[in-house]
């Protein structure tokens, strides 16, 4: 098992660095050619401009001064006949209730038109098939460290660099909030992505997160880039954050996003989504400066993204407490040797095995810890978390 954990990536620091480099090489290399490949399509939200709004235009004045089309109109006011955009726009409300609903329509316009609506329903049946695919594996016992870097890399590539950035767990989330808080409007696909993300989540912990989020994935694999043969960092350490200095900056970070999104329209991630390495030619200064610094500091911290940042990782965290299928500890056959815990990349493995915290961390399913368990004690099914036996860890002290 040792040797095969390095074998895949570095086994020296010099190694790992060229590893590195060479994933971000690959990634970005092929994100451009795979972006000419699918066309134009921006798949961002689109800026909302400011309104020419005056209760004594005529529907068709309010187009001109607007630079809107007399079919947006139509669709806008819903409009019957030319004669129609003679209306007068206070027959449609004050003009605060009018720039309002135009700016609720615009968007929701621009957003269907930033799609593509045929790459999104094939990225979501690829999503089944491959998540459907890793459960069963993992439910066999069948993921190994190399296995796993396999897993991890063709994630990246199916869902981030030939799939692109969007859809992505994340953007359900950010994107919402920010829809709504510009133009107060919803958009029903995205609605619907999110559901489906977070009945994942639901049904088998954060599955989506783990093993098809295509930032998650690259975080990961670069994260295990790092890692030699006893599981240990081969260049500097690794370095587990707790959990309660993480969730605290992600919970803050979505306070700050939400805040800018409702008072001054701003989406204080977009310039530094890390999505973005798979539309890398979209990428700004201040974006490209903060990615690289985020992708370097994975190879010491376990998806510094999903932990400190990520919208959808906060949501998704609340989610899995309900989780059907998640890890849990069999304390009748478990040793007390705690090796589960050392092989977990964060805090989340030993707070479930010795249960001294009420709150659990974020499980990413990674399966680290039932591959170092001799005794096979920890389980991904739908088995209840129990208490450790009173005395059981101190037990296993003495005999030491």
């Amino acid at each position: 098992m040792a040797k095969e954990q390095g074998a895949i990536f570095g086994r020296s620091p010099l190694i790992t660095i060229i590893s590195f480099v060479l994933i971000i090489v690959i990634v970005v290399g092929l994100s451009i050619i795979s972006m000419q490949v699918w066309g134009g399509k921006p798949e961002q939200q689109p800026a909302i401009k400011e309104l020419i709004v005056d209760g004594g235009m005529t529907v068709v004045q309010f187009g001109q001064a607007n630079a809107l089309t007399n079919k947006a109109l139509k669709e806008i006011f819903d409009l019957r006949s030319k004669a129609d955009l003679e209306k007068r726009l206070d027959e449609y409300g004050t003009p605060g209730q009018v720039a309002s609903m135009v700016k609720k329509k615009l968007a929701l316009a621009a957003e269907h038109e930033s799609k593509n609506w045929i790459k999104i329903p094939v990225k979501f049946f690829l999503w089944l098939v491959f998540l459907c695919t890793i459960f069963i594996v993992t439910k066999k016992r069948k993921v190994t460290n190399g296995i796993r870097n396999w897993l991890l890399f063709s994630a990246i590539l199916i869902f981030g660099v030939i799939m692109g950035s969007d859809p992505s767990p994340m953007g359900t989330v950010k994107d919402a909030i920010h829809l709504y808080g510009t133009a107060h409007a919803i958009f029903p696909p995205r609605m619907i992505a999110l559901t489906i993300f977070l009945l994942i989540v639901f049904f088998a912990n954060k599955y989506i997160c783990a093993w098809g989020c295509q930032a998650g994935a690259l975080q990961d694999l670069i994260f295990r880039v790092n890692q030699g043969g006893s599981g240990k960092a081969v260049a500097g350490r690794h370095v587990r954050l707790p959990f309660v200095l993480t969730n605290s900056v992600r919970c803050a970070f979505l306070c700050i996003f939400t805040i800018a999104a409702f008072s001054w329209g701003t989406d204080i991630i977009e310039p530094i989504d890390p999505f973005k390495i798979y539309k890398p030619i979209h990428i700004g200064l201040a974006g490209g400066i903060f990615i690289g610094l985020l992708l370097l500091a994975s190879l010491f911290i376990y998806r510094p993204w999903c932990h400190l940042f990520c919208p959808f990782g906060l949501a998704g965290w609340l989610v899995e407490k309900a989780s059907l299928v998640r890890i849990s500890v069999d304390y009748e056959t478990c040793i007390a040797c705690q090796k589960c815990a050392a092989a977990c990349p964060s805090t989340v493995m030993g707070a479930i095995l010795r249960r001294d915290k009420k709150t659990i961390p974020d499980c990413f399913a990674c399966y680290a810890c039932r591959e170092a368990c001799p005794t096979n004690s920890i389980q991904f099914s739908t088995r209840k978390r129990t208490l450790p036996p009173a005395g059981h860890f101190d037990k296993r002290n003495k005999d030491k």
